[in-house]
C-alpha cells in the first residue's frame, strides 16, 4: 500500500498542530521527503505538558554547528520535545517493514518517532534529526507513541559509549523530560530523545518497498541510499551496493564482538544501511565471557545471543539481497546467483574484519596464519576460566610486561590459559618490537571501562525514581575515555557481582 493519498489529506494539518517559531540555528533540508514520496507520512508530535531539558550533548551540538551554551532554554525544550517545529523542518514518520525474530511484518514504520529533517554538520556530512517518543503516528499499532526517561537515557549513554570506543553509531543530541507519566508495568517519567544518525534507512525500508512490488520506488530508494551513503558507487551495477554494505556490516559486527557488545534485537528494521549501530533497546555489554550470553527479556530463545550475532547479520544481509533482486539482473536466475555470491562472501568479510580486531587486541601488527587460532584459544581460555571479557583483554598489557595479574581474573579452570600463554608470548617475540610499545598498544586498544550493566541500571534508576542525574553524569564522564586508567575510573571498571549478572535482563522500553 502506498501512503501518498493519506499524506495529501494531512499536509494542511501538520503546521496547525505544531506552532512555528524563529529559527533555532538549524538549517533543515528534507531530501528524503522530496525524493521518496510514498515512504512516509507527515506527522505532528503530541503536545507535552511541561518539557524540560534533562541532558544535552554538547560535543554533538558543536558538530552540528550549534552553540551548546544557548541550548538549555525553554525554546530548545520546545523544539526537542516536539512542541515547536523549526522553519524548514517537515516532520515525518517513515514507513518500513521488517523481520522481527525471524518473522516478517510487511508494515511497521515509526510508531513513536518523527524525522524532523536533515542537516549538514560542520564537516559537510548529512545527518538525520529525529524525535523518539514524540507521540503516536499512523504506524503506532495501538501503542501510545511515548517513551520513558530511563530507556532514553540508556540510548544516550550507549551511543556515547560506542562512539568513544570507535564504533559507528547513532547518537543522542538531547533528552527532554515531558513532565507527564508513561505507563508500562508501572508509571514512569516520560521523555523524548533527539536522535542524530547518518540516516534512518534500514533493511526494513527496502523490505517495505519490495513487499509491495514497486520496482520504480525500489530503484529510487536504492539510488537515494547509494548517493547518500555509497556515493562512489553511483552509476555502478547494484550488486556493488550489496557487496559494499556486506563489507560495512561485517566490520561493524566484528567491532561489536571485540567489545563484548550484544545488540539484543537484531531485527532487519534495526539494521541501518549506513552501517551505524542503531536502536539501543535491550542492549548490554557482556561481563564474563559466554558466547550464549543473552540479556534481552524478549529474546527467549537466544536468537540474538552474543555468539549468534555474525550469523544473524548474514541472515539479515540475505533478506536485504532478496529485496534487490529486480535491480541485479533481468534474468531471475542470474540475479539470485549474484545475490547468493555476495551473501556467501559475508563470512570471509567478517572473518577478515574479526581477525583484524583480534590482532589489535592481542598486540599484533604482523600477520601470521596461526593468529586466528591464537585468538580463538584465548576466548576458549576465558570461557573455561569464567573470566571477565573486558578485563581479561585489558590485562594482556600487564602480561606483556611480565605481570601475573591476568591469572587473578580466571576464577574457573586455568588449564587452557596456562597452555595458551606461552603461545602468545612466543608470538609477541616474533613481532620484534619492544615490550613496552606492545603493552602501550594493548592499552590503547582494549578498554578498561565499558557501560557495566549494573552501573547503567543504578544510574537510570536514580534518574527515573529520584530525579538524581549525578550517577548518570559520573558514568558518562568515566566512559568519555574508556582506555584511560585513573583513580576516578577504578570503580567503573569492576565487574558486577555474579548474582547480578545471572539474573540481569534488559527491556526494550516500549
Amino acid at each position: 500500500m502506498r501512503w501518498t493519498a493519506f499524506v495529501d489529506q494531512i499536509t494542511l494539518v501538520i503546521f496547525s498542530c505544531l506552532p512555528l517559531t524563529d529559527s533555532p540555528m538549524l538549517t533543515f533540508d528534507n531530501s528524503y521527503v522530496r525524493e521518496l514520496e510514498g515512504l512516509y507520512v507527515f506527522g505532528c508530535a503530541e503536545r507535552k505538558v511541561a518539557p524540560k531539558i534533562s541532558r544535552l550533548n554538547h560535543s554533538l551540538a558543536e558538530e552540528l554547528g550549534l552553540a551548546p551554551d544557548e541550548l538549555d532554554s525553554p525554546e530548545w525544550a520546545a523544539y526537542f520535545s516536539g512542541n515547536a517545529v523549526a522553519p524548514g523542518s517537515q516532520p515525518i514518520a517513515q514507513a518500513y517493514a521488517g523481520h522481527q525474530f525471524g518473522n516478517f511484518a510487511p508494515q511497521l514504520g515509526d510508531g513513536r518517532a518523527l524525522l524532523l529533517g536533515e542537516v549538514l554538520d560542520r564537516s559537510g556530512h548529512r545527518r538525520d534529526i529525529q524525535l523518539k517518543g514524540s507521540g503516536p503516528t499512523i504506524f503506532s499499532r495501538n501503542g501510545d507513541g511515548k517513551a520513558a526517561l530511563g530507556p532514553m537515557l540508556r540510548e544516550y549513554l550507549m551511543g556515547e559509549a560506542m562512539r568513544n570506543l570507535g564504533i559507528a553509531t547513532s547518537r543522542a543530541l538531547a533528552v527532554v523530560a515531558t513532565g507527564e507519566p508513561v505507563y508500562r508495568e508501572t508509571a514512569l517519567p516520560g521523555a523524548v530523545l533527539t536522535r542524530v544518525a547518518a540516516s534512518h534507512i534500514r533493511i526494513g525500508t527496502f523490505e517495505y518497498v519490495a513487499a509491495r512490488g514497486d520496482f520504480p520506488m525500489l530503484k529510487r530508494l536504492a539510488d537515494y541510499t547509494i548517493a547518500r551513503h555509497y556515493p562512489e558507487l553511483q552509476g555502478r551495477p547494484y550488486i556493488e551496493f550489496l557487496r559494499a554494505f556486506s563489507i560495512r556490516l561485517a566490520g561493524l559486527v566484528a567491532q561489536w564482538m571485540g567489545t563484548g557488545f550484544i545488540h539484543g534485537v537484531m531485527n532487519t528494521d534495526n539494521m541501518a544501511l549506513s552501517g551505524e549501530t542503531m536502536d539501543y533497546g535491550p542492549c548490554a555489554f557482556m561481563e564474563h565471557y559466554d558466547p550464549l550470553a543473552v540479556f534481552s527479556s524478549i529474546d527467549r530463545r537466544g536468537r540474538y545471543a552474543y555468539g549468534n550475532q555474525p550469523a544473524i547479520a548474514q541472515w539479515n544481509l540475505a533478506r536485504f539481497a532478496e529485496t534487490l533482486l529486480p535491480l541485479l539482473d533481468e534474468d531471475g536466475d542470474r540475479a539470485v546467483g549474484l545475490a547468493t555470491q555476495a551473501v556467501d562472501a559475508f563470512a570471509d568479510h567478517y572473518r577478515d574484519a574479526w581477525l583484524s580486531v583480534m590482532r589489535r587486541k592481542l598486540g599484533l601488527k604482523r600477520e601470521e596464519e596461526e593468529d586466528a587460532s591464537l585468538a580463538d584459544g584465548f576466548l576458549e581460555a576465558m570461557l573455561a576460566g569464567e573470566a571477565d571479557f573486558t578485563l581479561a583483554w585489558r590485562a594482556l598489557a600487564d602480561a606483556a610486561e611480565g605481570s601475573e595479574s591476568l591469572f587473578g581474573l580466571f576464577v574457573g579452570n586455568r588449564e587452557k590459559l596456562d597452555a595458551w600463554l606461552p603461545r602468545w608470548q612466543a608470538r609477541l617475540a616474533r613481532e620484534g618490537r619492544p615490550t613496552g610499545g606492545i603493552a602501550a598498544d594493548l592499552r590503547r586498544t582494549n578498554p578498561v571501562v565499558i557501560p557495566r550493566n549494573y552501573l547503567v541500571e543504578q544510574a537510570l534508576e536514580a534518574a527515573s525514581s529520584q530525579g538524581d542525574m549525578a550517577p548518570f553524569d559520573r558514568l558518562l564522564d568515566a566512559l568519555a575515555d574508556p582506555y584511560a586508567e585513573s583513580c576516578d575510573t577504578l570503580s567503573y571498571s569492576r565487574p558486577a557481582p555474579r548474582e547480578h549478572t545471572a539474573r540481569y535482563q534488559t527491556f526494550c522500553g516500549t
